[in-house]
């Protein structure tokens, strides 16, 4: 997966700081939805393989394994505890609005490890290299 980006700092001889610019839903017209509360950047560290220097435009490359397994990790796994708590709830015999209730646990207990993972997990996320500079 490749993005464009500006290498905004070197951190060493081989690793370099690029600001990735966050795509929007709105399409960059924020002003027609009005529904964009995040930072519309964002930084991180990236293999600089090619000595791209501050202020370039560069072209970073991320495994693509990394995001569908980040992806999967964050919105899935929640939904299908949420599916699985329901099933759950209706083989118990509990009415709608019980199995309603438990399957939202379920669901929390999905954010709740995604949230705990996520923080123990911070110094092997997903990595970038910077894969050509543009012209």
């Amino acid at each position: 997966m490749t993005q464009n980006a500006v290498v905004t700092k070197i951190i060493d001889r081989r690793t370099a700081e690029v600001e990735v610019e966050r795509g929007t839903a709105c399409g960059g017209n924020c002003g027609s939805c009005e529904a964009c509360v995040f930072q519309s950047t964002i930084r991180t560290h990236a293999f600089n393989k090619v000595s791209a220097l501050p202020g370039q435009r560069v072209v970073i490359e991320s495994r693509t394994s990394q995001v569908l397994g980040a992806a999967l990790l964050l919105y899935i796994i929640p939904f299908v505890l949420f599916f699985i708590g329901y099933g759950i709830a209706a083989a118990m015999g509990l009415q709608e609005g019980g199995c309603i209730l438990f399957s939202g646990l379920f669901f929390l207990i999905g954010v709740a490890v995604n949230v705990i993972y996520q923080r123990r997990k911070k110094s092997s996320g997903i990595t970038f290299e910077i894969i050509s500079v543009q012209e």
